[in-house]
């Protein structure tokens, strides 16, 4: 599980003093308090690259239970260009494919690879 240390200030009422307090944070746990991730219901085509890259994008990282902007993150990338990509809204990148297939754990051609019915 990944954590992440954050500093949570509390003011206390009447303002006297300031408090601060360390916090660790479960990206992992923040991530299930919202709605569940849904793999995509369909294959994506044979022939089209740009969809079997978002797919097999999607599926690994819902696989991973991380949100699209967790895996931004980790591959210093921004959750717009995340999401264009699982919509086949942008092209992308070889460096980019090699960033988050990295992230991913995978090697970059399996990305690009048609899933099995």
């Amino acid at each position: 599980m990944i954590w992440h240390k954050a500093v949570l200030t509390v003011f206390i009422f009447p303002i006297r003093e300031l408090y601060s307090v360390d916090v660790n944070i479960s990206l992992r746990h923040i991530n299930d308090m919202s709605a569940p991730f849904k793999k995509p219901q369909q294959l994506p085509a044979s022939d089209n690259l740009r969809e079997i890259l978002s797919y097999n994008i999607k599926i690994l990282r819902i696989e991973k239970g991380w949100s699209q902007e967790y895996l931004a993150n980790e591959c210093e990338l921004d959750r717009t260009y995340i999401s264009a990509i699982e919509r086949c809204r942008w092209n992308i990148s070889l460096s980019n494919i090699e960033k988050i297939a990295k992230t991913l754990s995978v090697e970059p051609y399996k990305l690009l690879k048609p899933p099995i019915e």
